[in-house]
């Protein structure tokens, strides 16, 4: 028991270590952090949406505004076509937004991550099989293909974060088997083999540990792009029709004639809300790649 202990307290020693490394060698990395608290705050907004704004504002039928009213000391970013607030609607939005963006990311993550590990593992036939399905959802539009997925299965939350989860893997699957097939070579792995490890042991002990950084840092760049194609789909209007996010926001705004009526309240907020939290995911995203590629680190 003592021995069995003891290893459990250097291995959580060396992780603790290895995250005092990974958060000094992140905060050298300026735009980065600058997009890491930039995160917080929009993922702060989301969470205390309840707090800080109430629930009943998104009810058309209690809309205390006009029509398309500009900005006031009453309603800072204007009202929508039914009279709501339009900065309730953007706080909101975020949550709608946010949650459709993280949760295909890690879907599209889990199919990338899973294909690219087996692919470059066992090799041979499956490699082959993996990598030309692989290649033929590269080669396939991925807004085509989603904006497809989502018509046949239907307007709903549910459908768009599948929607977007299943279109975006391939490139990921591509890139994780590339670093697969390095780590497949080292001697540690070799020594696993030989003292009679499974294949459920390598990959999950040995294979996914090592690229677990890169599937990190991809997971972040991801998550911007998902962000970006929620807000397509939903401003097509293969959104959830009862649910706010910034991509409905913008499909009423379009099909309310705000633009006609110079509503540069209604369509502003929104875009500038995808706009910023893209950018953030993308400044985090290139800040780990740097920090986990040695050879970015060295030329930044």
């Amino acid at each position: 028991m003592s021995t069995l202990t003891s290893t459990r307290a250097v291995t959580w020693a060396r992780r603790r270590t290895a995250i005092i490394r990974f958060w000094h060698s992140f905060r050298r990395q300026p735009t980065g952090l600058v997009g890491l608290i930039a995160l917080v705050v929009i993922i702060s907004i989301a969470l205390l949406a309840p707090v800080i704004t109430d629930e009943s504002g998104l009810d058309v039928t209690q809309a205390p505004g006009d029509r398309l009213e500009p900005p006031s000391w009453q309603f800072p970013l204007g009202t929508d076509e039914t009279g709501r607030s339009v900065l309730v609607l953007v706080i909101w939005g975020t949550r709608v937004s946010l949650v459709v963006g993280i949760t295909a990311t890690l879907l599209a993550m889990l199919i990338g991550a899973a294909i690219g590990i087996a692919s470059g593992h066992f090799g041979g036939r499956i490699s082959a099989v993996l990598m030309r399905v692989t290649d033929w959802f590269i080669v396939l539009p991925r807004l085509v293909l989603a904006i497809s997925l989502a018509a046949v299965l239907g307007p709903s939350l549910l459908t768009i974060i599948i929607a977007i989860g299943v279109t975006s893997w391939a490139g990921t699957a591509r890139l994780i088997r590339a670093q697969t097939l390095s780590v497949e070579g080292r001697p540690y792995l070799e020594r696993a083999k030989a003292l009679g490890a499974g294949h459920w042991h390598q990959m999950t002990r040995h294979v996914l540990p090592n690229i677990m950084p890169l599937i990190l840092a991809s997971t972040t760049l991801e998550v911007a792009s998902a962000v970006l194609a929620e807000a397509t789909l939903a401003f097509l209007g293969l959104g959830d029709p009862s649910r706010v996010s910034w991509g409905t926001m913008l499909s009423r705004a379009n099909s309310s004639g705000a633009v006609t009526y110079g509503a540069w309240w209604y369509l502003l907020p929104p875009g500038i809300a995808i706009l910023c939290v893209v950018l953030c995911f993308t400044l985090v995203g290139r800040a780990l790649e740097a920090v986990f590629n040695p050879r970015l680190r060295g030329g930044s």
